[in-house]
C-alpha cells in the first residue's frame, strides 16, 4: 500500500537526473529532497517546524539556511540565498511554510488528489482528519502478517510500523494527517508517469 522498492529506486533515479540536468532551482531543489525516497520533502518540512520557534509558519533566511544546511542538501550560502530569493516573491524577507511547501511538492493531477483523498477518506474511519491505528482495525488485516503469526508482534504493533511508512524516519508519532498523506503520495506520483497505473495502484491497493 506504501511505496514499493521499485517506485522508490524509480523516484530516486529520476531526480538523480532533474538534479544533474535542471536549472530551475525550485525543481532541483525537490529533486534532492526525493533522492532521499518519498518521505524526503516531509523530513524538510519537519526540520523547519521544528526551527519555526515563534511558530508563525514562516521563515526567515538564517532558518531557512539552517534547515537547508543541517538537512545536508549539498549548498553553499550564496546558493540558499538565490534559493530563498525565489520564494520571497514579496521581498518581505520571509517565506510562507504552506507557499513553500505547495511549490515544492511534486505536483499532482486533480485526479491523481481524488484518488490520494479517497484512500484518506476509507483509512479516517471515524473522520477526524487523522489516520491511528484504531482507524486501522478492520481495514488492514494483520493475520497474515509473519511476525503476527509467530506472535513475536502484535495487531497493534503491527498497524503502528504500517503507520511508520508514511512518516519521517526518526520522528514518528504513530499519527497521519491528510497533509502528510497527500505529501507521501505526491513523491510516490513523481515516479509514476503513467495515470493508468498509479489509479490501478491506488485502487488495487486500498479497495477503492
Amino acid at each position: 500500500m506504501a511505496a514499493t522498492s521499485r517506485h522508490q529506486e524509480e523516484l530516486k533515479r529520476k531526480a538523480m537526473k532533474a538534479i544533474q540536468t535542471s536549472t530551475d532551482p525550485i525543481e532541483i531543489l525537490r529533486a534532492k529532497c526525493l533522492a532521499r525516497g518519498a518521505n524526503g520533502i516531509r523530513g524538510l518540512s519537519r526540520l523547519f517546524k521544528i526551527m519555526d520557534d515563534n511558530k508563525n509558519r514562516k521563515l526567515d533566511f538564517e532558518e531557512f539556511r539552517k534547515g537547508i544546511t543541517e538537512y545536508g542538501l549539498n549548498y553553499n550560502k550564496e546558493e540558499i540565498s538565490e534559493i530563498f530569493a525565489v520564494f520571497d516573491r514579496d521581498k518581505s524577507g520571509q517565506i510562507d511554510f504552506e507557499e513553500f511547501l505547495d511549490k515544492l511538492r511534486p505536483p499532482m493531477t486533480r485526479m491523481r488528489i481524488e484518488l490520494v483523498n479517497q484512500a484518506f477518506n476509507k483509512l479516517d474511519k471515524n473522520q477526524d482528519g487523522k489516520i491511528e491505528t484504531s482507524d486501522l482495525k478492520g481495514v488492514y488485516n494483520v493475520k497474515q502478517h509473519p511476525k503476527y503469526l509467530n506472535g513475536e508482534w502484535s495487531e497493534d504493533q503491527i498497524l503502528r510500523k504500517f503507520l511508520d511508512t508514511f512518516d519521517t524516519k526518526g520522528s514518528e508519532d504513530g499519527i497521519i494527517t491528510r497533509e502528510e498523506f497527500l505529501q507521501y503520495y505526491s513523491s510516490v506520483s513523481a515516479s509514476i508517469d503513467n495515470d493508468a497505473y498509479f489509479d490501478l495502484m491506488m485502487r488495487t491497493n486500498w479497495k477503492l
